[in-house]
């Protein structure tokens, strides 16, 4: 199964070691065995798993050098995408993976341990509770989001987390325009600029995906993220 990922990853400028493709190959079937279960993808036969969540995690690599990267948080990480991913591929960086359903987080501290990872720690709560903590508020390189949910939301779950200097990256359908200029309010007010979009499509797929980069430049209030709930229901415009 390995040489299907190693063929795909080329395509990307990315090459892993025999060991790194053994925890592609091991995280997988963990993946499909808890999602018999558990509701972790609708996605579970292995070329699909590649292209849709495996190397569209790895396709930041278009936007964002990770190899001078040292922290990164997944902010709604639910089955691991992007963050483990992230984390075979570039050992290095010390992760943190959020997610709001305690049974997901049992599930990635499983494939923590069965793939021997070190600096990853899954946490479970919301993302407008934990970036109030001292320990994440503007603690981290990168903030990464593949998350459902609109950009100017995303914004202000995710910016919060970011050292000033650092960016968020949001993992998006092909289709963005609306979206990004919907959320423009949203991104000055947090202290961000958005600095690049990148369109492209999933190797192999007609799937169109886009990324969209917000580089944080000074703290933002400590108003934000609002109280739980709110900035989804109500979006800053």
């Amino acid at each position: 199964m390995s040489d299907i990922l190693r063929t795909e990853l080329i395509k990307l400028g990315l090459e892993l070691s025999d060991r790194q493709l053994r925890q592609f190959d091991e995280f997988y079937e963990m993946l499909v065995e808890w999602n018999k279960v558990m509701n972790l993808t609708g996605i579970t036969e292995y070329q699909e798993v590649v292209e849709k969540h495996f190397v569209d995690s790895l396709a930041v690599v278009r936007v964002c050098d990770l190899s001078k990267t040292d922290t990164l948080i997944d902010i709604g990480t639910g089955a691991g995408f992007p963050g483990i991913p992230l984390k075979i591929a570039f050992p290095h960086i010390r992760v943190t993976l959020l997610d709001s359903l305690n049974k997901r987080i049992k599930f990635l501290n499983c494939v923590i341990d069965k793939l021997e990872l070190t600096d990853i720690h899954a946490i479970h709560g919301r993302a407008e509770d934990f970036a109030r903590k001292e320990d994440h508020r503007e603690a981290y390189d990168v903030c990464v989001s593949r998350a459902v949910a609109n950009l100017a939301t995303l914004t202000e779950y995710c910016l919060p987390y970011v050292r000033v200097g650092g960016q968020f990256i949001s993992y998006k359908s092909g289709d963005i325009d609306e979206e990004i200029a919907g959320s423009k309010k949203a991104i000055q007010v947090l202290s961000g600029r958005a600095e690049d979009v990148v369109k492209f499509q999933l190797p192999g797929t007609d799937i169109g995906r886009s990324f969209v980069k917000i580089h944080k430049l000074k703290s933002c209030s400590l108003k934000y993220p609002r109280k739980a709930g709110l900035p989804g229901k109500e979006p800053i415009k």
